[in-house]
């Protein structure tokens, strides 16, 4: 009994994560979270700063989209539809764009790695202490970009 107990815990300090590994882990989350961020922040330019109609024509096309009675009743344009799919299409696509991210960041073995990935996120999961310092870092991080990016007018 006591070689099974010995062999457990072999295995479970095989797979302890060390804080380097929290660190990239913590990162590569940090930078995601940013890169959805700002791509959020584009979608958004994208419907305030619109040239074909503002954001109060925005959300009336918005609340008739797929119904072409309603569209017919609020007089759509050719042009106001061919902006407002853009949009979607766009906003469709951010979860792809982001995902793909992710993955890049992941299979970059100078950034994370897939093993690190798949250590931290399996240790996160069997250990909330784990959870809740990469969760720590992530915020600290996120909290450490927000001063930059208030100076940079953004």
């Amino acid at each position: 009994m006591s070689v099974a107990v010995q062999a457990q815990q072999e295995n479970s300090e095989a797979e302890a994560v060390t804080d380097e590994e929290i660190e990239k882990f913590a990162s590569m989350k940090d930078s995601v979270n940013h890169f959805m961020e700002v791509k959020q922040a584009d979608l958004e330019s994208m419907i305030k700063d619109n040239e074909v109609f503002d954001v109060g024509r925005y959300n009336e096309i918005k609340e008739a989209w797929g119904d072409d009675a309603k569209l017919a009743e609020i007089n759509i344009t050719d042009e106001e539809k061919a902006e407002y799919q853009e949009i979607l299409d766009t906003k469709n696509s951010l979860s792809d764009v982001i995902k793909e991210r992710m993955i890049a960041l992941i299979k970059d073995d100078e950034v994370l790695g897939a093993a690190t990935y798949n250590k931290v996120n399996a240790a996160m999961k069997a250990d909330p202490e784990v959870k809740a310092k990469v969760d720590a870092l992530i915020a600290e991080k996120t909290s450490a970009r927000a001063p930059e990016e208030e100076g940079d007018g953004a």
